[in-house]
């Protein structure tokens, strides 16, 4: 009898035991649950969001400078304008600037387009500033600008003092951001006179500045999709969790299963925070550049 009374209570003993030990087990797991949901909600606020700085392009176009003068029959050389504009950057301690061969084009153009059409403005009759010019030539641009010149002169020299005598047009021979140049003169009728008209573009590339990677722009863009997709399937199984009952038999899985896909939200977001960190850096670079 007293041996019965024993296996009852060891039975018992043994039932509140297991009845503890699965109220640990689920504890345990909720407070996993509840810790991981605070950190997803953490990463949830981390912003994926507008990294790329839009470039600012600088036009420099100081008034045309109509100087006059005899005609004579000197004649101009483009090289000689290009020499010359460089030795007053050199005497400023400035860098030579190099020919671009599509600033010359442009220049070129411009020249002929005002002999042909009878005007002296940086904007032609078809509403092209020196901008729109450049660019029609294929230059992409951080900075540009234009100086325009008519009359005669005794050679190139003169020519381009008489740029220097002007502060608008010395500001642009003497721009410290520009790099390039594109040169032309040319000698015409205009207004019923003989004059050269000589144009100088300047330019200062995109190319100079080391552009932000497409590659991880876009590797951010895919990752943030899969960071959707996650999130969409943690808050899924974060409404069956709560539907469902702790001391049901399927409960610890679920949690289990939630758990799991936090952990991968968590190390992607981590390897996303890298990749925004280095594109950041970039986009730093790129802006610092352009700014000069």
């Amino acid at each position: 009898m007293e041996n019965g009374k024993a296996r009852v209570k060891i039975i018992i003993l043994i039932i509140i035991l297991l009845v503890l030990a699965a109220g640990f087990w689920f504890k345990d797991n909720l407070r996993i649950y509840d810790i991981l949901s605070d950190n997803l909600r953490d990463f949830q606020k981390t912003e994926i969001g507008n990294l790329v700085t839009e470039v600012g392009k600088e036009v420099f176009a100081p008034p045309p400078l109509n100087v006059g003068g005899e005609a004579t029959e000197t004649v101009l050389t483009k090289s000689k304008i290009v020499s010359e504009t460089n030795l007053q950057r050199q005497n400023k301690g400035l860098p030579a600037l190099s020919e671009n061969a599509k600033l010359n084009k442009a220049a070129s153009a411009k020249a002929n387009d005002m002999f042909s059409n009878q005007y002296f403005e940086h904007v032609s009759p078809s509403g092209a500033g020196p901008a729109k010019l450049v660019q029609s030539f294929g230059y992409d641009y951080i900075s540009t600008g234009e100086n325009l010149i008519l009359g005669n002169f005794a050679g190139e020299k003169e020519l381009v003092q008489s740029w220097m005598d002007s502060p608008g047009h010395r500001a642009n021979i003497l721009n410290n951001r520009y790099t390039e140049i594109g040169i032309a003169v040319v000698k015409g009728s205009y207004k019923g006179d003989t004059v050269w008209m000589a144009v100088q573009e300047f330019g200062l590339p995109l190319s100079a500045c080391p552009e932000p990677s497409f590659d991880l722009k876009n590797e951010i863009d895919y990752y943030k999709g899969q960071l959707d997709d996650l999130s969409l399937e943690i808050n899924k199984k974060r409404d069956e969790i709560d539907d469902t009952k702790r001391h049901d038999q399927n409960y610890n899985n679920l949690v289990d299963q939630y758990n799991e896909l936090v952990r991968q939200y968590q190390l992607l977001a981590d390897n996303v925070k890298n990749i925004i960190k280095q594109y950041n850096s970039q986009v730093n670079s790129f802006n610092q550049c352009i700014v000069g």
